[in-house]
């Protein structure tokens, strides 16, 4: 169960740039104010109907690890597919998740789920919604961004918001000086000595709508870190998408107890 439950996190952890007029980095500085950065960065979220695709993921725990290649269909704000392969070839577990609804297969040992996003937020270890999912994938915040909840400073790696007030997780969102793009966004739980750092690399241009290339995930929980690595290798936009999902019979049900 524990080797399909890392092999889940990395299914899920899988689970635009402005045309306008070009000003400099300094002259960007100079103009920004937290409402202008989280309405640029809102507006450089990539904009499509659906997404196909394939990506490349790879885990890593220090004493474990494994690649895996997922096929993946998404309808913005309806539903994200993934379908995992080992090896390339041989289908392990199949994903659907909804806004309602969070559903998975594996065939290893013969198990599913079916039901809200509570199974995938304790394996995660932060609450988590379809939105918070899509977000992951497509290179946006998790969080939604409020002027009043945020401080903002300006550095030469880019626009960094971070939150205020004292709260069980304190978070921070850089944001690239030039393309409003999220560069990282960075989620701490001080008391439990947790912590995960999502970084996002070489977006992709316009025609496939400013999606990162690639994704890093680094959870850090006590003196254990876990890495993983999201590699986009082909997509395709606004194309007719399927989603096949059925769960096979005889499988055995996860229950959240």
């Amino acid at each position: 169960m524990q080797h399909f439950q890392k092999a889940l996190l990395l299914v899920f952890g899988l689970l635009v740039i402005s045309c306008g007029p070009k000003k400099t980095a300094a002259e960007r500085k100079a103009d920004a104010t937290k409402e202008n950065v989280i309405q640029q960065n809102l507006a450089a979220a990539p904009s499509f109907k659906t997404m196909q695709g394939r990506l490349r993921g790879s885990y890593d725990d220090g004493e474990d690890s494994q690649s895996i290649s997922v096929s993946i269909r998404m309808e913005k704000d309806k539903a994200i597919w993934l379908s995992a392969k080992l090896g390339g070839l041989i289908t392990v577990a199949k994903v659907m998740v909804t806004p309602q609804r969070v559903q998975f297969y594996e065939k290893i040992n013969g198990s599913y789920f079916d039901g809200d996003f509570s199974l995938l937020s304790q394996w995660l270890g932060t609450e988590l919604d379809f939105n918070k999912v899509q977000n992951l994938l497509i290179g946006q915040p998790i969080y939604e961004l409020n002027s009043k909840e945020y401080r903002l400073t300006s550095t030469q790696n880019g626009y960094q918001l971070a939150s205020l007030e004292e709260s069980p997780i304190a978070k921070s969102f850089l944001i690239d000086l030039l393309s409003f793009k999220t560069k990282a966004q960075q989620l701490v739980r001080a008391e439990e000595n947790e912590g995960v750092t999502i970084t996002y690399d070489d977006f992709y241009g316009q025609e496939n709508y400013g999606m990162p290339q690639n994704i890093t995930i680094i959870a850090n929980q006590g003196d254990g870190t876990t890495k993983i690595n999201i590699d986009y290798r082909s997509l395709e936009f606004n194309e007719s998408v399927t989603f096949p999902f059925s769960i096979p019979s005889g499988y055995e049900e996860i229950v959240i107890e």
